[in-house]
């Protein structure tokens, strides 16, 4: 029996990985920041007969006090960690500013997996074959770093901060093996399009476009297959990434080992530094 901590586990592909885990026996415990979704999968659980494998952790990932919160919960509910998996994600047609003065999607979609991962990582060291597994978007070929303006101040728009969160994940992966060497294994996953809620506040023309993807995207229950074997089978090397199943190459500026030392330095000087 294995460990999993997933972050955003009780909507869509978190949702469906975490009850594909209890299935098997394993313990889980989830993070969301909604408390009817939290019951909804604990009733779950209870009902596929795992209910005393399962948590439900209450947080606001887009909040850093918040998400530490969620570490020390984490830490007092369970060992070792066999696997986390990051996939909380909320997309924002216009911009939003958290009260801790981050931008909404900077804080959420990116923020979080970086304190998850490092201050989870003693948690993970102690299982015998730990992995991360960080659902975001590698292998896209669209999408910058505003060095300058990483809350997108400037000519803000909800694709942008998407897409710019999928570069800072890319480079959190290269960050994480160089900044942790040793046994943890971190993987960058895209799963392609896949037909979950699309967790997200949309103007008109974005929900038109969001309504499209969904019908075309795959079941969840296939979309999340190349997640649920990277955690049955973590691959050998340190750190490695796949689109829809195939492997990426680990080239070009989107892995850039400068670019990502830049940004960990950058990210421990706009948070109080607690990485253990």
């Amino acid at each position: 029996m294995k460990t999993f901590v997933i972050s955003g586990g009780t909507d869509g592909i978190g949702k469906a990985v975490a009850l594909a885990r209890l299935q098997r026996g394993d313990t889980v415990a989830v993070i969301g920041r909604n408390s009817e979704k939290g019951a909804a999968f604990l009733a779950a659980a209870e009902q596929s007969g795992a209910l005393g494998r399962a948590h439900f952790i209450e947080a606001d990932l887009s909040l850093v006090r918040e998400t530490r919160k969620a570490v020390d919960e984490v830490r007092s509910r369970v060992g070792a960690i066999d696997g986390l998996v990051l996939c909380a994600q909320h997309f924002r047609s216009t911009r939003l500013v958290t009260e801790e003065g981050f931008e909404n999607t900077f804080g959420l979609y990116y923020l979080s997996r970086f304190i998850l991962g490092h201050e989870l990582a003693e948690a993970l060291e102690a299982a015998p074959a730990p992995v991360v597994v960080n659902v975001c978007g590698p292998g896209l070929d669209f999408g910058e770093i505003r060095w300058d303006d990483l809350g997108r101040e400037s000519d803000y728009t909800g694709i942008d901060a998407l897409m710019q969160g999928s570069r800072l994940n890319d480079l959190l992966g290269v960050g994480f093996v160089q900044q942790r060497p040793g046994p943890i294994r971190y993987v960058l996953v895209n799963p392609g399009a896949v037909s979950t809620s699309f967790s997200g506040e949309y103007d008109p023309v974005m929900a038109e476009q969001i309504e499209a993807a969904r019908l075309a995207a795959k079941p969840v229950e296939e979309g999340i297959l190349p997640i649920l074997s990277v955690l049955d089978t973590p691959p050998a090397a340190p750190l490695s990434a796949s689109m829809a199943g195939e492997p990426l190459e680990l080239s070009g500026p989107a892995f850039d080992p400068d670019s990502a030392r830049r940004l960990h330095e950058l990210t421990t000087k706009l948070i109080p530094a607690r990485i253990s």
